[in-house]
């Protein structure tokens, strides 16, 4: 096998599935190492001791860690792209929208979606939370096809895996009661799109078979 970078991801990660979108939409190749969970490799854990996914390893050895790292690396190799151009005459409100999305909203979203890991939790409360920043994003929406563009760019591939991780804890509300009709288009159209459904291709677990699998656009 030719020398390509080596992606250690997990399926349902929200922050894997940014780095597989990112990958997948700038035509990157590389070596995809599914994870489960429960048993690691130790291949991964020798160039990422923390054990949490996505983990990129470079041709050169360089090891990058986190999602976002993973998603800047792949548009500065498209450097020259109308999505990465865009990106970079609105750095400061790309990046702030991303931050809040990887925090507040985070923080919220996970006290909704998995209110018995904590102690003394008010979903409804958290929901709300989230729900203000949806409305942010809805305002976004209503004038642009997606995230202040007409194409998918970073900030969609940054914030809809974890829009689609406050669906999940709530279908029906989020479809039907929510009354957020941009953000419910926006994201129907990514979650029916190409990108989204060749990224979220089921693999065995690599430590399984040692299988190797080639993750790239010509899928």
């Amino acid at each position: 096998m030719a020398n390509l970078p080596i992606l250690y991801s997990f399926r349902r990660c929200p922050y894997a599935m940014r780095a597989r979108m990112a990958i997948y939409v700038n035509r990157i190749s590389c070596e995809l190492r599914e994870v489960k969970l429960s048993n690691k490799p130790r291949e991964m854990l020798l160039i990422s001791p923390k054990g949490t996914v996505p983990v990129l390893q470079l041709e050169n050895g360089e090891v990058l860690e986190e999602s976002l790292d993973i998603v800047f690396w792949a548009f500065n190799l498209n450097n020259e792209t109308k999505t990465y151009k865009n990106y970079k005459s609105n750095e400061n409100k790309y990046n702030d929208l991303i931050s809040i999305i990887d925090n507040s909203f985070k923080y919220n979203l996970d006290r909704y979606k998995y209110p018995d890991r904590y102690s003394d939790i008010d979903i409804n409360f958290h929901r709300n939370e989230c729900l203000k920043i949806i409305k942010d994003l809805n305002s976004i929406l209503l004038r642009d096809k997606y995230l202040f563009s007409d194409q998918i760019g970073i900030a969609d591939i940054c914030i809809f895996p974890f829009i689609r991780q406050f669906r999940i804890a709530d279908t029906r509300w989020f479809d039907e009661e929510m009354n957020m009709s941009a953000v419910l288009e926006w994201f129907l159209r990514i979650n029916e799109s190409k990108i989204f459904n060749k990224v979220m291709i089921k693999y065995e677990p690599w430590l399984e078979n040692y299988k190797s699998v080639i993750f790239n656009n010509s899928q």
